[in-house]
């Protein structure tokens, strides 16, 4: 990554929100929070590495791909954490307020993907769905990835950089695991068998050397979305939220994609993500299925199936530059 910190610098909300309020006003910069009576303001849009190239001066020396790739990354992940920011703090305003929930949405912040989405929180569904993860979030029983987390998929990867789509089934369900992206789990939690059969894959394909952490955000920040089909779900109650109106809102991200992008990548592995075929137009988009990287499926089709390089491989052929594997 560009920078030493990570998204994930924020994950814990509470610290980093003292750590700026005991600075002094009259010291500091002001905060990149948000304050509780200011509504965010749509930011401007990042320039490319195409724009920022066509507009240098006839005398300098024009971007390689590697430095353009790695501009476009800075940037994606520099509005990433802007999202998360506003998340931390819609969340933040709400507590203080003892109201105990912030509605979805008002947790999706990304304007691309509330653009893509809109209209969707306000069907029957989707009112339906907010009652029940407010209700659910009110409860005893925590409840994962943390309110800020929910939409941590979309907030970091925005609907017209998406290159390719990784589906999971649902947030991993012990404490401190779930960060809002398939298959990811913070630095300092233990990688999962499901993860580690992709690394392995990884090493086999394209040489990857193995990390030592789980924590897949450099790879959302590419272009890759890493969306489950349900959105939350209860500690240590694997699928608690399952069929609760998750599947229809995740379905509607898949359709967006699929009738307002081309040539996006989707990575279906497993019969529950495959069933998500019918939702893609392979007639504008790439198909890679395989098993599951599960250790119950990942000898019966995972190993081996190259997804990685062929991933890369389409979209150099459409001229976009390849995803970063390599964390």
């Amino acid at each position: 990554m560009g920078s030493s910190r990570t998204i994930m610098d924020l994950f814990h909300p509470a610290k980093r929100l003292k750590s700026l309020s005991s600075s002094s006003p009259s010291s500091s910069p002001q905060s990149p929070f948000l304050s509780p009576s200011a509504s965010p303001k749509p930011s401007p849009p990042l320039p490319t590495a195409k724009s920022l190239s066509s507009s240098s001066s006839p005398n300098s020396t024009p971007l390689t791909k590697e430095q353009k790739s790695r501009l476009e990354r800075n940037q994606l992940q520099a509005k990433a954490k802007r999202n998360l920011r506003i998340c931390i703090d819609r969340v933040k305003k709400i507590a203080s307020e003892d109201l105990g929930f912030v509605d979805l949405d008002q947790l999706l912040v990304e304007e691309t993907w509330v653009e893509a989405l809109r209209g969707e929180f306000e069907k029957p569904y989707g009112k339906n769905l907010s009652d029940f993860v407010r209700t659910e979030v009110s409860g005893g029983i925590p409840i994962y990835p943390p309110q800020h987390l929910i939409f941590n998929a979309l907030n970091t990867t925005p609907f017209d950089r998406v290159k390719a789509v990784i589906i999971g089934q649902d947030p991993y369900h012990g404490p401190g695991q779930a960060m809002g992206l398939s298959f990811s789990v913070p630095q300092g939690i233990k990688v999962p068998s499901s993860l580690a059969n992709m690394y392995k894959e990884l090493e086999k394909d394209l040489g990857c050397s193995i990390p030592s952490h789980g924590n897949l955000e450099k790879w959302a920040v590419q272009g890759v979305l890493l969306l489950n089909a349900v959105l939350t779900v209860r500690q240590h109650q694997a699928n608690s939220h399952a069929k609760r109106g998750w599947e229809q809102f995740t379905d509607a991200v898949i359709k967006a994609i699929s009738v307002k992008r081309k040539g996006v990548v989707f990575l279906l592995w497993g019969n529950y993500a495959q069933a998500k075929l019918k939702l893609i137009d392979e007639t504008k988009h790439h198909v890679l299925k395989a098993a599951h990287p599960s250790g119950l499926s990942a000898n019966r089709g995972f190993f081996g199936c190259k997804h990685f390089s062929r991933t890369n491989g389409i979209l150099e052929q459409m001229g976009i530059p390849p995803i970063d594997w390599q964390l």
